[in-house]
């Protein structure tokens, strides 16, 4: 292949990218929100104007209009092109690397894996449509094409599809068990006299509000405080122990369904929130990889997550930049170290197994 052919297919590649880093916005806005990623066709969400195709091409659009809609001027967060811009060279950077059905096969991967980081960076969750059906893509891509998991045969392909979806699973279910064992409680002392508030799925302490999805990862999760004073619908009692779930209110014995209730307005010193070490999204992602990649993929992925998070994690903290009982996904470390192996796996651990022959 010629030189000046070679780049023009690398472009083309890059360009390819990036429209798909255009649909991956799309994705990436609508799923957590519950939202169709097909209709209605995109939009400023502010004016709701439709977007021309002059006004959607990746990257350039973005630069020509200076991160404003063209019709309202509201500013469009810098996401959008960094999306389209990551998109485009991991495309590039796969059709540089791989051969074959690879290509095609590591396309799709590290795209589910943008969307779930950049999810997962703003709400801090990972959606059922990227995990599941990563899991279900992988078992069924690793039985038409056993190389993906090192095999020859499909049905070897998918047993050991199959086998690392259960390691990545299990061994990330295992620490959220762990971590739930050693840090499911976190106690929040308060001055004598705090007003609490529950309502429309939020728990709100002085002017801080904190929503019903980053307290309740499970149904045994349960706000605890003891209430000086608590009112709510046409009850006001005093010194009583109060538990909240995610769908009803415990009074000793009693309890009522928060949707009847209305808003709870409560008096205390002492809150006990349940805190997760990691959410279940992070299990069904380590599974999805697992699936995609085999059994041993998923464990350098789980080893080196926890490194990169712990690293990062603790500069943050260091920096001030989070507080030391701050949420920080953990996601966007899973998907990077996933990453990491696609290109450069094999070869870490090689040169890790020749280190530690040498001592």
């Amino acid at each position: 292949m010629s030189p000046g052919l070679k780049l023009y297919l690398d472009c083309i590649v890059f360009i390819f990218g990036a429209v798909v880093g255009s649909f991956l916005n799309v994705c990436v806005h609508r799923m957590p929100r519950g939202r169709s990623i097909v209709r209605p066709p995109s939009h400023c969400p502010k004016c709701k104007e439709p977007i021309q195709w002059f006004d959607n091409i990746p990257i350039l659009s973005y630069v020509i209009l200076r991160g404003r809609c063209r019709n309202c001027a509201v500013r469009i967060s810098p996401r959008y092109a960094l999306v389209e811009l990551v998109t485009g060279l991991f495309f590039l950077a796969v059709w540089l690397k791989f051969t074959g059905w690879l290509i095609p096969i590591f396309w799709l991967f590290i795209a589910g894996l943008l969307v779930a980081t950049f999810i997962d960076f703003e709400h801090y969750i990972i959606p059922d449509e990227i995990t599941l059906g990563g899991c279900v893509a992988g078992l069924v891509l690793a039985t038409a094409f056993p190389p993906l998991v090192g095999e020859t045969v499909w049905y070897l392909g998918l047993v050991w599809s199959f086998v690392g979806l259960l390691v990545g699973g299990l061994s990330v279910w295992a620490i959220v068990e762990v971590g739930k064992l050693a840090f499911g409680r976190r106690k929040v002392p308060l001055e004598l006299g705090t007003v609490v508030t529950i309502a429309d799925k939020q728990l709100t302490v002085q002017d801080e509000v904190v929503k019903w999805e980053e307290l309740f990862m499970r149904d045994s999760d349960r706000i605890r405080f003891r209430a000086a004073t608590l009112t709510f619908a046409d009850k006001t009692l005093a010194d009583v122990d109060v538990r909240v779930s995610e769908t009803h209110l415990y009074l000793g014995e009693e309890q009522f369904e928060l949707t009847t209730v209305g808003p709870i307005r409560a008096t205390t010193d002492l809150l006990i929130l349940p805190q997760e070490a990691m959410g279940f999204g992070d299990v069904k992602l380590m599974a999805g990889i697992g699936a995609f990649l085999g059994w041993k993929p998923a464990l350098f992925t789980l080893m080196v997550s926890s490194l990169l998070g712990s690293v990062v994690g603790l500069g943050l903290i260091i920096l001030r930049l989070r507080e030391m009982r701050g949420r920080i996904p953990y996601g966007p470390y899973i998907a990077a170290a996933a990453v990491l192996w696609v290109f450069y796996g094999r070869e870490l651990v090689d040169w890790y197994m020749r280190l530690l022959i040498k001592e």
